[in-house]
């Protein structure tokens, strides 16, 4: 018995050994050289269907306004269906973003929307069917009529007009560059070489792939892929049209818009080919939006802050 109990003492001292004792050495994992933070979807480079130049060598004067609403036409259909479906954008601040602390869907392209709807239903109130797009799916979504008209800081080109119909311009923008504070960067002149992001298919784009001080264009899906790149290192600059970088800026303090306009960047609403009556009727709308004051007011409300003071652009007809 008494070597029984001295056996159990053994075992039990022997557990208390293994329990207390170390661990020994940890098994050392692959060793972590630099981590890159990692890139939003679908980055790349030169897009040889980025969107033109906006230069005009062709008429790019949209048709002239007509109101009201006939029997059988885009409007009464339209009407009909008890909906605008609008392909807009939700991560350009100030022009149409998604607002965190609503949920709704605001800025100075979706308040045009708004505009279209009521002069269709009477209210635009619960008759818009919102849908979030890239930029690189604009042409794509008024060419198999998913969506009846793209408002979405679209610029007028005459490549564009090839696929697509377009409104009289309702707003002018001019494409400069968007660095970080104290960087140097005063221009495009300064970036070459450089890593410059701008969204696929937009005429951005096209202007830095071409430009003379040969930047490196890094294109993406959204221009929120381009301010989180920027913010992160990955690339060196942005550059698009002015007033989404300066709704850039005034998300990150640190950022600064830099350099002059060297565009000229006219944003018409995008209008399926064959809808004529559409295209006059939004004029129609458009013409009302600037001469009631409407568009002062929205822009005083979204860009005047930040951009200062402006009217709407000169505006004339085919």
């Amino acid at each position: 018995m008494k070597k029984l109990y001295r056996l159990a003492a053994l075992c039990a001292a022997a557990a208390l050994l293994v329990g207390c004792g170390s661990a020994g050495t940890p098994v050392d994992p692959a060793p972590v050289g630099a981590v890159q933070a990692p890139q939003p979807a679908n980055v790349g480079g030169a897009d040889p269907s980025a969107g033109g130049s906006t230069a005009a060598t062709c008429d790019t004067r949209s048709l002239s306004p007509s109101p009201g609403i006939p029997s059988g036409s885009t409007m009464a259909q339209i009407r009909s269906r008890g909906r605008l479906i609008a392909g807009v954008d939700q991560t350009t601040y100030l022009f149409g973003f998604l607002n965190p602390a609503n949920g709704n869907l605001e800025g100075f392209d979706i308040d045009i929307v708004k505009q279209l709807a009521a002069a269709i239903f009477g209210s635009w109130e619960g008759h818009v069917q919102w849908k979030a797009i890239p930029s690189s799916q604009r042409e794509n979504v008024l060419r198999d009529h998913s969506v009846d008209v793209v408002v979405r800081t679209y610029s007028i080109t005459c490549a564009r007009l090839k696929d697509v119909n377009f409104s009289a311009p309702y707003y002018q923008a001019g494409q400069r560059v968007l660095a970080t504070r104290n960087s140097g960067i005063t221009g495009l002149s300064d970036l070459g070489g450089k890593k410059v992001c701008a969204t696929k298919t937009s005429t951005s784009l096209s202007a830095i792939q071409n430009a003379p001080a040969r930047p490196v264009p890094v294109s993406v899906n959204n221009w929120s892929d381009c301010l989180v790149m920027l913010q992160q290192g990955q690339v060196d600059a942005i550059s698009t049209d002015d007033v989404i970088l300066a709704g850039m800026a005034k998300q990150d303090p640190n950022l600064e818009v830099v350099g002059d306009r060297f565009t000229q960047e006219n944003y018409g609403v995008g209008i399926p080919k064959g809808q004529d009556d559409m295209v006059r009727f939004v004029n129609s709308v458009l013409e009302n939006v600037r001469g009631s004051g409407v568009w002062q007011q929205t822009y005083n409300t979204w860009i005047a802050p930040v951009l200062g003071p402006a009217g709407p652009p000169p505006v004339s007809y085919r």
